[in-house]
């Protein structure tokens, strides 16, 4: 039981970090693109870049141990 709860505590905590980590991304390229310093190739490379990490940041959970 004391497992689940901290694993839950901890996929919480990684998914706040996901979206805004994600979001921030997205205001900056918005931010970027606007004076036109963005380019449709370099906005895609950012997402995704920004969805790979979000991916290898979330499977920090396969290292959370039962005790």
């Amino acid at each position: 039981m004391q497992h689940t709860i901290r694993l839950s505590q901890k996929t919480l905590s990684i998914i706040k970090q996901n979206v805004t980590f994600s979001l921030g991304i997205k205001l900056l390229a918005l931010v970027l693109i606007i004076p036109g310093w963005l380019t449709l190739w370099l906005a895609i490379l950012a997402d995704m870049g920004a969805t790979l990490i979000v991916t290898l940041n979330s499977l920090r959970l396969l290292k959370v141990k039962k005790r």
